[in-house]
């Protein structure tokens, strides 16, 4: 048996080859342009990518290499507070809690009756009610400093997202800033901000649009943060950056990374340097209703895009969250899809796993760079309100969501149980009807960034087989 080793193929090695299997077609036909307008490109090596990139989470969730944060949402206080303490015993880290529940410390103290805030900690989603649930949250830690809370205020998101308010933006911000200080001496460790660009990804918006978005959004919380007396230094410790997760998993691992790229350099130009924490959650424009359990692999996919791409939380929606309000089996499978990746798969052993990879530092650093060009773009309309008010923002995420909405319809893009390998007749996921919390006409508007979900059109015209 020889021991020679074997022969180290170079670029034009490769080039002979795929010239020969082309025939008559181009090479140049294998590079392919994203949503961005960012090259892919068929063979990444030494001689076409550049230095590698390191973006690995800074530290462990209490010995676990992520926080497994689980959504419970809800109006029913008894029941949401009997699902949230089986979430916690099951497995789950911290929640993340949505609905009714959050209107007033009563409600949320029942909520959470039972759950240590000391050790699990308890996100909100409140939308432009933010203010509100976060001294709702703080009633119920009951003035422990070592209660781990995260208000989550993002009004911008919030406004932008049902088009508008009962007061001005600019209201909303300056709310938010004043609450997190009023807040800050009693809890010094609670996170009190979501710069969040879920709401661009929802509405059909590229991967750069939610980067640069999500970092006006951080500029905007900041500056409110200082009109009411907090430094640059105390607004990022009390600052989580939100990214949204689809099934395209090489993308979605690089943009985390990305993101932390960019917030090290955001923060160092303010002079106060911080390492990022992302919170990320899994897409809803990806869900189908009409079969829900070919969701199960696609959320599986934004869990392990969270996971390598270095996220510090990873929320997963439920599989049939599309069609309704799931059952205690469709959120035990959200919190059982992240145990299997975290401690079967071992998928966080390996700090930056994919640093090192030609493909994925140039994709990471690309929509790093990209990220940031349309950050600057929101800047030179003069920051994210401005941006909103003017409707900047939301024409060219419409642009982005044509786009992507017409790949899907002429088969450019498919997804699997609606464009390919359809169950003619899929097993029904048991849900129960959704409350309608549609928020009042808003006093104040701007043009709004309505969430998409592909499927929805697609699952009553005819698919493809």
């Amino acid at each position: 048996m020889s021991n020679s080793p074997f022969a180290t193929p170079s670029p034009a090695d490769w080039r002979a080859l795929a010239e020969a299997a082309l025939k008559d077609r181009d090479l140049a036909s294998l590079v392919h342009l994203d949503a961005d307008g960012l090259d892919l490109r068929p063979l990444y090596a030494a001689a076409n990518a550049g230095e590698a990139v390191t973006a690995p989470r800074p530290s462990h969730a209490d010995g676990r290499a992520w926080d497994l944060r689980i959504l419970v949402e809800g109006d029913d206080a008894a029941a949401l507070n009997a699902l949230a303490l089986a979430q916690l015993e099951g497995g789950a880290a911290s929640l993340l809690v949505r609905g009714g529940v959050t209107a007033d410390s009563d409600t949320l103290v029942q909520t959470l009756a039972g759950v240590q805030l000391e050790l699990a900690e308890v996100a909100l989603d409140a939308g432009l009610d933010g203010a509100t649930a976060a001294d709702a949250l703080a009633v119920a830690a009951k003035g422990s400093p070592r209660a781990r809370l995260a208000f989550h205020m993002d009004p911008v998101s919030a406004f932008v997202g049902q088009g508008g308010g009962a007061r001005p933006l600019a209201d909303y911000l300056e709310l938010a800033g004043n609450t997190a200080a009023r807040h800050a001496e009693a809890y010094p460790d609670a996170r009190a901000f979501l710069a969040s660009g879920r709401v661009v990804h929802e509405a059909g918006g590229t991967a750069a649009q939610e980067l640069g978005y999500l970092l006006a959004n951080a500029v905007a919380l900041t500056d409110a943060a200082g009109r009411a007396g907090l430094s640059p230094a105390q607004a990022f410790q009390r600052m989580v950056l939100g990214v949204s997760l689809d099934q395209s998993y090489f993308d979605g691992l690089a943009k985390v990374r990305a993101l932390r790229l960019m917030w090290r350099t955001l923060t160092r130009a303010w002079g106060a340097e911080s390492e990022a924490v992302i919170e990320a959650r899994s897409s809803r424009r990806m869900l189908a209703a009409r079969d829900a359990w070919p969701n199960l692999l696609r959320l599986t996919a934004a869990g392990f895009a969270g996971a390598v791409g270095g996220a510090d939380v990873i929320v997963l929606d439920a599989f049939s969250r599309a069609a309704g309000m799931p059952d205690a089996f469709a959120l035990r499978q959200a919190r059982n899809t992240q145990l299997i990746l975290m401690e079967e798969a071992h998928l966080g052993r390996v700090d930056d796993p994919a640093a090192g990879s030609w493909f994925l530092d140039t994709r990471t650093r690309d929509l790093a760079e990209a990220g940031w060009a349309a950050f600057r773009q929101i800047e030179r309309e003069g920051g994210l309100v401005a941006s909103v008010e003017g409707g900047g923002l939301q024409s060219r995420v419409a642009k982005a969501r044509e786009a992507l909405v017409t790949g899907y319809a002429r088969g450019d893009a498919h997804l699997i149980g609606v464009t390919r390998f359809v169950d003619e007749d899929p097993r029904p996921a048991h849900v129960t009807d959704e409350a309608d919390d549609a928020p009042p006409p808003p006093d104040y508007r701007c043009e709004p960034l309505s969430p998409l979900r592909l499927a929805a059109d697609l699952e009553t015209g005819e698919t493809a087989r």
